[in-house]
């Protein structure tokens, strides 16, 4: 068993009715529940009267209107996206459209991650940012300052948000209280995405508002469990490697037994990610090109 993580899944919403979680945020919970959405996505908007918005989510009937009753009497200056899937950012550009508010995000390209095993809302190939953000950019408003963070490894472009006057961070998929986050290759990036954890851990945020699901009030403590969970796996594949068994395929279903096997897929994805990984860490070797029924083994 993977390293136990102090998952936070007591959540209290509304579909699409705004609910204040601190004096600079609200949340606006879009209806599209689901295996990899938990109860649907968070989208989040800062300050009041001049507001940014964060990820603004899918592209779905009656959405836009929700947030534009939402946004009723108040100027979106701002909108921000941290990735480029279908439950994030497909509604960037219609808002846009609305409000008159330009979109940021990071400016690397998609890379598409369709395969024979599917997993997630899939990619927002058409996404284009108006401006595109880097690491440590700052945007201000009426009160509130947005910092942009590079978080690299769920996808290559996946970039989360600070906000400075509540030392509080929108990590997207980077981070998310109910469930452990899908690192999908290519697009995704198991040594990236541990990198990037370390870096959100080392910063010491008060508080984290993850895309899907509630707030994590114990940052720290959580995201070094998400560390540790995600070590424990590497090391059960290194067992499993040692024990005999050589593929994704065999492995999936003997770590994931007590996983919803509507997320093997993904969890298909992850640990081609680990291999990955491993395999340009020297530990682990491959006959040919890292994929699902790839044979792997220990390095003598």
């Amino acid at each position: 068993m993977a390293s136990k993580i102090p998952f936070v899944r007591d959540f209290e919403f509304e579909y699409g009715k705004p609910k204040s979680v601190s004096p600079f945020v609200r949340r606006i919970v879009a209806s599209n529940p689901g295996p990899f959405t938990f109860t649907g996505t968070g989208v989040y908007v800062i300050g009041h009267g001049q507001v940014a918005v964060i990820d603004p989510g899918p592209d779905q009937p009656g959405h836009l209107d929700v947030l534009l009753h939402a946004l009723a009497g108040e100027t979106v200056s701002h909108i921000f996206v941290t990735h480029a899937h279908k439950d994030h950012s497909p509604m960037a550009r219609p808002l846009a459209a609305a409000t008159g508010a330009k979109i940021y995000a990071c400016g690397t390209p998609v890379i598409a991650t369709d395969s024979e095993v599917r997993m997630e809302a899939g990619d927002d190939l058409g996404f284009r940012p108006d401006i595109a953000v880097h690491d440590g950019d700052r945007f201000q408003g009426d009160g509130w300052t947005i910092e942009a963070v590079a978080t690299p490894g769920h996808t290559s472009h996946h970039m989360a948000y600070g906000l400075l006057e509540e030392n509080a961070l929108f990590p997207g998929d980077h981070v998310m209280g109910w469930s452990t986050t899908v690192i999908s290759p290519p697009d995704g990036d198991m040594g990236a995405y541990l990198d990037s954890l370390i870096k959100v851990r080392d910063r010491d945020y008060a508080v984290l508002y993850p895309t899907h699901g509630p707030e994590i009030r114990e940052p720290k403590a959580f995201v070094q469990a998400y560390l540790d969970h995600r070590l424990a796996r590497e090391r059960q594949i290194l067992d499993q490697l040692m024990a005999g068994q050589s593929t994704i395929r065999e492995m999936v279903p003997i770590l994931y037994a007590d996983v919803d096997a509507r997320l093997h897929p993904a969890a298909c994805h992850s640990m081609l990610a680990h291999l990955i990984h491993l395999v340009r860490c020297g530990r682990v070797q491959s006959e040919g090109i890292a994929g699902i029924d790839t044979r792997y083994c220990l390095v003598a």
